[in-house]
């Protein structure tokens, strides 16, 4: 494999399908860095950085691995259930959904479902965080330690992984690009982690919104592994146009706060001259 990297470095395909790969698996890996975010900031204070750190590193070291196993990645779209249904077909002949389920489908659905649990689980607790003592909640009781928390990192982990890696089986033949995409990506995740896990943390209703999205791409995840295949790109310019909204929210909020403590300041300024000229 390192034989071919320096010839690689005089081919302008290479870099293109290199930085074009770079992007994708940093767009993918929004998804996975918002739930370890959340997730993290359920932990206490001093756990919270580790544990971003072990899950974002957990999910290199299973890129990696999925990538040298790149034969048996590739193997996971051959079908290994069929129940025989099949939607009606397209416009471009392609059904709308299918039940020839593959490896790789079977892991999207359960990632999702498991994704839609936990989303629809968070959302309970942040509308209603009084404890109801039911079977579930004594259950989650437990996850918030250290431990279960990268255990839940871990699953999701092995689902994003495996839709990352298929992508860049998708964009390119060379897998050093491979490599070298997946490390640039989880560098950037790295990075990116502490700021928005304390952005998340600082906005509750950012919260919401992230906890939207993750119920968004849960059921994403369903629909691919039933063959609905949803274009990538109109994901995430919904969410985009929702962070959007958000953002001119917070901004309309802190312009409306700033009013607020410009007006008490001024209000206290006339009752302290009404105090100092009592003739007045």
């Amino acid at each position: 494999m390192f034989d071919s990297i320096i010839p690689l470095f005089s081919d302008p395909a290479a870099w293109a399908a290199l930085v074009t790969l770079v992007v994708m698996e940093v767009v993918l890996g929004i998804d996975n860095l918002v739930f370890i975010s959340i997730l993290s900031n359920k932990l206490p204070p001093e756990q919270r950085q580790r544990t971003r750190r072990i899950g974002i590193g957990l999910a290199l070291i299973m890129r990696l691995a999925l990538l040298m196993t790149i034969g048996w990645i590739v193997g996971l779209t051959a079908p290994v259930i069929d129940l025989g249904l099949v939607g009606p077909l397209g416009e471009h002949g392609e059904p709308a959904f299918e039940t020839a389920f593959s490896w790789r489908d079977l892991i999207l659905i359960a990632g999702g479902l498991f994704l839609v649990w936990k989303a629809t689980k968070e959302v309970h607790h942040a509308v209603d965080p009084k404890p109801t003592h039911d079977v579930m909640d004594a259950k989650n009781a437990v996850i918030n330690n250290m431990g279960a928390a990268i255990f839940q990192i871990i699953l999701l982990d092995l689902v994003f992984s495996i839709d990352s890696i298929l992508t860049a089986v998708g964009m390119t033949d060379h897998i050093p690009i491979m490599v070298v995409a997946v490390i640039a990506a989880v560098t950037v995740m790295l990075l990116a982690a502490d700021p928005l896990a304390n952005f998340i943390e600082k906005n509750p209703t950012v919260v919401m919104l992230a906890l939207g999205f993750l119920l968004m791409i849960g059921a994403v995840l369903i629909a691919d592994g039933f063959g609905v295949h949803v274009p990538k790109g109109y994901i995430y310019a919904a969410m985009a146009f929702s962070a959007l909204v958000e953002a001119l929210n917070m901004w309309g909020r802190a312009g409306a706060e700033r009013k607020a403590r410009a007006e008490e300041a001024r209000q206290a300024e006339l009752n302290r001259r009404e105090t100092a000229e009592p003739g007045v």
